[in-house]
């Protein structure tokens, strides 16, 4: 990117970007009416994204690499494939198949390890259904939606928003458009994401726009829940949904997984399960799916104390960061230190630049390419209104630029907001350095009376009493003293207090622990998606046949980790092959015994196709001295060992303790004839 040529096209649209970004700040600055602010906001996404396309676009192409390609290799080797697909499929849908199931896997094992067993976390598993007042309260009942328009006649469903871009950006590619219209629809795309329905629905009947697959009318926009609904229970008045994200379910036990933690902070817990989202127009394979596998983390901290103390051992690590400030004045990436981003400020805090850290070096590990890694900030207009910082972690692919990690700092919300809709505190003590003297307002129930009064619904009125705040209970006071009475709503149900039922109580107390609404950061990994970038980024083609297409996995995900190629089928060969089987076992190797017809060469190509590694032939010389020959499909190098040794070499080379270069000088180089045939 950096010849002149390209720095030429691509300076007028920084510059662009700039301007409007210097406009926002000034209007912030300024105070100005919330709906300018909108729109020079929605002008500066519209600028930014024809920015980076831009880049992309001009950015060199791997010649080498065919998306067609690679999906042929994946369908046919049976990596992933539509569900249902003898019925037809759904979109969004995915089984994965023996291969892909074990890279799944193997990606999930080595997340379990470099998080939950090196961090010590806390790991749950918790229920997908979730009933609906959980998820009212954490705001995706009302939030959780998209508009929707559906073809008149045949029902095509189509998310508004993607419907009027598509159909605006091909007149805007039309000759014959005018330039009046051209500057309107352009208007159009700068502000769409914040139009309501109504302003979708005006657009729509404005320029006339049709289904595109059958060209009739569609139907106004309704709101769309992105949750999959169902019920618990034969009455169906237990309303409830397929969890959006896995996180909720460990926010509810904070309270037990706290007291498991010896009620100190900081603590992490973590959860890998299914998510659903009932997307509207799935589409773009793996990255946007209807039911996902989620690997989420929250870590819990003192809101005034961020600091890790593992920080030191990451700050020297380079990321590439793309931060809200660079996106706004048009500039590029940088590389930095994560301990400098911290130290200026650009990074919130050490845990959450401490979690960007070990998320690229998973990345890394699993077999994204560094080169197409970076960190991209949430501007303040993305994120959501109680986050303190967010950095996702997106992976350039032919799709472009593919969010698949968010590291979020959530701040406080999500406790607060359970805690707001259950009157159960989710909170942590934290022991003060000297005592405090504190003035308590209380409400102190008049248990015998409740009691007598209420039956068996007096406990849980109890219980909220001395559950109130100073605040709430000033609140109560002042009713009774001015209506002689107070409704308190508890699960639905509202009871009608009275002043004989409690007694306002004020005193001073001496206190040694303060109790604190724990922040959260949370990083919240996308699996599939992660693992299509690896599978990109993995695709191969053997230098001079372009038709030989292989995957070079990384040994650590490889789904088989070894094959056994015995040179014919003799049984004295057959004896070897036993030997090196068990050998391999023996070291819980993944293996594939081909001793199909055919070449050498081409069963090599076969096994090469599908991600394995290594390598072991069976000749007629490895009866007579025991020994094989490895070969390292990377490279295609040979080099001859013993059976015994077998094992051993190959686990090291898995986990990382061995390079291909370390055996190629501890073992004789094998020249093998040529793999072509």
């Amino acid at each position: 990117m950096a010849t002149p040529e390209i720095q030429a096209k691509l300076e007028p649209l920084r510059a662009a970007v700039k301007e409007c970004g210097d406009l926002v700040r000034q209007l912030k600055l300024d105070n100005a009416p919330q709906n300018e602010v909108d729109k020079a906001v929605f002008e500066l996404k519209a600028r930014k994204k024809k920015l980076e396309d831009t880049e992309l676009e001009l950015a060199p192409k791997d010649a080498k690499f065919e998306r067609s390609k690679l999906e042929d290799l994946l369908k046919r080797r049976f990596f992933y494939d539509q569900s249902f697909a003898i019925y037809g499929g759904v979109a969004g849908l995915y089984d994965y198949g023996p291969m892909g199931c074990a890279l799944k896997s193997n990606m999930i094992q080595l997340w379990r390890k470099h998080f939950i067993l090196e961090e010590n976390m806390l790991e749950v598993e918790c229920s997908a259904l979730t009933p609906e007042n959980v998820l009212k309260a954490s705001g995706h009942v009302d939030r959780f939606i998209d508009w929707m328009v559906k073809d008149v006649k045949t029902g095509e469903c189509f998310r508004a928003d993607h419907f009027i871009k598509n159909h605006a950006e091909a007149l805007l590619k039309n000759a014959k458009t005018s330039a009046d219209v051209k500057n309107e629809l352009n208007d159009i795309l700068a502000r769409l994401d914040g139009y309501s329905n109504k302003e979708m629905d005006d657009v729509i009947r404005k320029f006339n726009l049709k289904s595109p697959i059958t060209g009739n009318d569609v139907t106004e926009a309704v709101s769309f829940n992105l949750m999959f609904p169902t019920q618990i229970g034969p009455t169906g008045d237990f309303r409830a949904y397929l969890r959006p994200e896995t996180a909720q379910g460990i926010f509810i036990n904070f309270k037990r997984l706290l007291e498991f933690n010896q009620g100190k902070l900081p603590f992490a817990a973590a959860q890998i399960g299914a998510g659903f989202r009932n997307e509207i127009s799935p589409r773009q394979g793996l990255i946007r799916v209807r039911e996902f596998t989620m690997c989420e983390i929250e870590h819990f901290v003192d809101p005034q104390d961020k600091a890790h103390q593992k920080f030191s051992k990451v700050a020297d690590l380079e990321l590439t960061l793309f931060s809200a400030c660079n996106q706004m004045d048009g500039k590029g990436t940088v590389r930095m230190r994560i301990g400098d981003a911290v130290a200026q400020g650009i990074v919130d805090n050490e845990t959450l630049g401490y979690y960007m850290a070990r998320c690229h070096l998973y990345m890394i590990l699993v077999g994204v390419d560094p080169n197409r890694l970076r960190f991209r900030q949430h501007m303040s207009n993305e994120m959501a209104h109680y986050a303190k910082d967010c950095w996702d972690a997106e992976v350039l692919t032919s799709y472009g630029w593919i969010e698949c990690v968010g590291n979020a700092d959530r701040a406080c919300y999500d406790l607060d907001q359970h805690y707001k809709m259950t009157n159960v505190k989710l909170v942590a003590e934290k022991t003060l350095s000297q005592p405090k003297i504190v003035q308590v307002t209380e409400a102190v129930p008049n248990k015998a009376l409740i009691g007598k009064l209420f039956k068996s619904d007096g406990k849980q009125i109890m219980a909220r009493l001395q559950e109130l705040n100073k605040e709430e209970v000033e609140v109560l006071e002042k009713a009774l003293k001015e209506k002689g009475t107070f409704d308190m709503a508890i699960n639905d149900k509202i009871f009608e207090l009275k002043p004989e039922l409690l007694e306002i109580k004020r005193y001073e107390k001496t206190v040694h622990v303060d109790e604190i609404v724990p922040s959260v950061i949370e990083p919240s990994y996308g699996i599939g998606r992660i693992l299509y970038a690896v599978l990109e980024h993995s695709f191969r083609q053997r230098e001079g046949d372009e038709q030989r297409t292989f995957l070079e996995l990384k040994p650590n995900v490889a789904p088989i980790k070894c094959s056994i190629l015995p040179i014919s089928v003799d049984e004295k060969l057959a004896q070897i092959v036993d030997a090196v089987r068990e050998e391999l076992v023996s070291h819980e190797l993944s293996l594939k015994v081909d001793d199909s017809s055919g070449s050498i060469g081409r069963r090599y190509a076969r096994t090469d196709e599908i991600g394995i590694p290594f390598g072991i032939t069976v000749d007629f010389e490895s009866v007579k001295n025991i020994d094989v020959t490895l070969r390292y499909a990377a490279t295609m190098q040979q080099v001859r060992m013993k059976v015994t040794d077998v094992g051993k070499t190959v686990e090291a080379l898995v986990k990382g303790t061995i390079t291909w270069d370390e055996v190629t000088e501890k073992f004789p180089i094998f020249q093998a004839k040529s793999e072509a045939n």
